[in-house]
């Protein structure tokens, strides 16, 4: 028996306990492909309200529960990280179901890419779209380097200096760590068979759509130079995509869908202001 786990799996969650239990489902032992020895599940808790400690005591003693910093997801995926033992790092969300053989793709990744330190699995989704309320993160060929299905080796996680504590809320972290990645020329290798599945969730209303406005100008103020994407033309025709797909499909929407797709024309009409407001700021 190793002397450590091969991959230490970084859970974050907070207040979502039903969710968190199907993806515990998904990696308890002989559930996973690999041997139980080879890994190990931490999950960080930023609950307040109630956290997840009983149900992980009594229900999945193999995986290892603490306390988050309550600073944020960022924040959370680091304080996780902290307690890891293995080689590498993966992350996963608490709303994602890890396809059985995930550990072993990356297992095999490694082994096949010796000089590659970052690999990235895909997302996929658990059936069509319903509604434009919804929405997910699919990854279906790579590229995106989602926080909720990535496996790092740790020295270098912990030389990049992690995820960026600075973002309170779940937007824009991963991005940030990706082109931080990409500027120290590290590459990342797209591995398909690293599957999880995302199930569809409601796109949050306005307020969502608030943070995620909040972690984009953070965003811009750290890497100012990427104003050369996420500049005024950008958001204008993000506006206009969003008209014109609510406009081709209004008969079809209900009231919640229309509401959805007004929200997200005010979000990128206000983007395009902002960033042209305060771009000699950043």
């Amino acid at each position: 028996m190793p002397s450590s786990p091969f991959f230490s799996v970084v859970i974050p969650t907070y207040h979502r306990n039903d969710l968190l239990v199907k993806c515990l489902d998904c990696l308890a032992p002989g559930r996973q492909t690999i041997p139980a020895d080879q890994y190990e599940v931490i999950i960080t808790d930023d609950g307040c309200q109630a956290t997840a400690e009983t149900i992980v005591l009594e229900y999945y003693p193999w995986a290892k529960w603490v306390a988050g910093s309550r600073l944020g997801p960022a924040s959370n995926r680091n304080n996780g990280a902290k307690y890891a033992q293995g080689e590498w790092l993966v992350f996963t969300d608490d709303d994602c179901l890890p396809d059985p053989q995930w550990l072993e793709a990356y297992r095999e990744a490694v082994a096949a890419e010796t000089a590659c330190l970052i690999f990235e699995g895909r997302v996929y989704v658990d059936r069509p779209r319903r509604s434009f309320s919804e929405t997910a993160p699919i990854n279906e060929l790579g590229g995106y380097l989602w926080s909720c299905n990535f496996a790092i080796h740790r020295q270098l996680f912990e030389f990049l200096g992690g995820f960026d504590d600075r973002f309170p809320y779940a937007a824009m972290e991963d991005v940030d760590l990706k082109l931080r990645i990409t500027k120290s020329q590290q590459k990342f290798i797209f591995v398909k068979r690293a599957a999880v599945c995302h199930p569809w969730r409601y796109k949050g209303g306005w307020k969502q759509l608030k943070k995620r406005q909040e972690s984009v100008l953070l965003y811009l103020s750290i890497h100012p130079e990427q104003l050369t994407h996420l500049n005024y033309r950008f958001f204008i025709r993000s506006f206009f995509r969003t008209i014109i797909v609510g406009l081709n499909a209004i008969q079809k929407l209900n009231l919640i869908e229309i509401k959805e797709l007004l929200n997200e024309a005010i979000y990128f009409l206000r983007m395009s202001i902002l960033v042209t407001t305060n771009c000699h700021k950043l």
